[in-house]
């Protein structure tokens, strides 16, 4: 079974995201909607789809990445999530919250062993998405 397949995207906390995404986009080139910026690549195998990996500063009192109190969160791109989040319970990792799936994807969050919250992203790939 494969678990992880790539990057799906880096969230970090800021005082102030849409001056982040500001300079952001002024100094590097990354370009953000409401969001964040995202990089649109092609997968290895079918070079028909397009894949993205989300760049989003958050502001610094999200909720979002509890029960983590880290600045940060990494969202990792998997295959078939539902039976992914069955073999991390059987062998012991925290599970947080329920599985969400929406038109893009199906998201699951983990725990690591020194409290960074992780996101697991089943990504529903192919036209860009806007």
């Amino acid at each position: 079974m494969k678990r992880v397949t790539g990057i799906g995207g880096v969230f970090f906390k800021c005082d102030d995201p849409s001056k982040m995404k500001e300079w952001y986009q002024n100094h590097l080139g990354i370009k953000s909607d409401q969001y964040g910026g995202k990089f649109v690549w092609r997968d290895h195998q079918d070079k028909e789809k397009e894949c993205i990996t989300a760049w989003s500063p958050f502001p610094k009192d999200t909720e979002y990445y509890a029960p983590s109190k880290k600045d940060f969160m990494f969202n990792y791109r998997v295959e078939n999530l539902e039976e992914l989040l069955k073999v991390l319970k059987e062998e012991g990792v925290q599970i947080v919250g329920e599985m969400e799936t929406y038109e893009y994807g199906k998201f699951g969050w983990i725990m690591d062993p020194e409290g960074n919250k992780i996101e697991l992203w089943e990504p529903i790939d192919g036209p860009l998405m806007d």
